[in-house]
């Protein structure tokens, strides 16, 4: 099984499981096409999966890393990049070409939780409850 984006105008509308085979014979008649995404690819590196579903070690064969990202609803597809780009979170942050995804003006502090500041472009503690 694998996973298939399908993309309209640019945008993926759907997320689907299925054999190459389904999509090869599949009937559709809504606009868009069908495109291989890896569930397992984030920032243009392959990974396998723990047990628990979050990614692991970087797998050995990198010929799996599909389009720099897993598609999802919403994200763009770009045809030059043949990457997956998620929705542009703030308008200050720019797009990482290696990685197609979005990085903020100001590092994310390490450690704890914070929210992106957009209007002082820095980033606020949240506090735990």
């Amino acid at each position: 099984m694998a996973h298939f984006a399908k993309v309209n105008q640019g945008t993926v509308v759907k997320v689907i499981v299925a054999e190459q085979e389904f999509i090869d014979n599949y009937v559709d008649t809504s606009p868009g096409e069908w495109i291989k995404t890896s569930y397992n690819t984030y920032h243009g590196v392959h990974y396998v999966r723990n047990e628990d579903g979050s990614l692991g070690e970087q797998s050995e064969d990198q010929s799996k890393a599909l389009r720099k990202n897993f598609a999802g609803l919403g994200f763009t597809y770009d045809i030059e990049r043949d990457a997956f780009i998620p929705p542009k979170p703030y308008p200050s942050w720019t797009l990482n070409e290696t990685t197609c995804d979005w990085e903020p003006p100001v590092a994310h502090p390490l450690g704890g939780l914070y929210d992106s500041n957009e209007e002082t472009q820095s980033w606020d503690a949240v506090e735990s409850e």
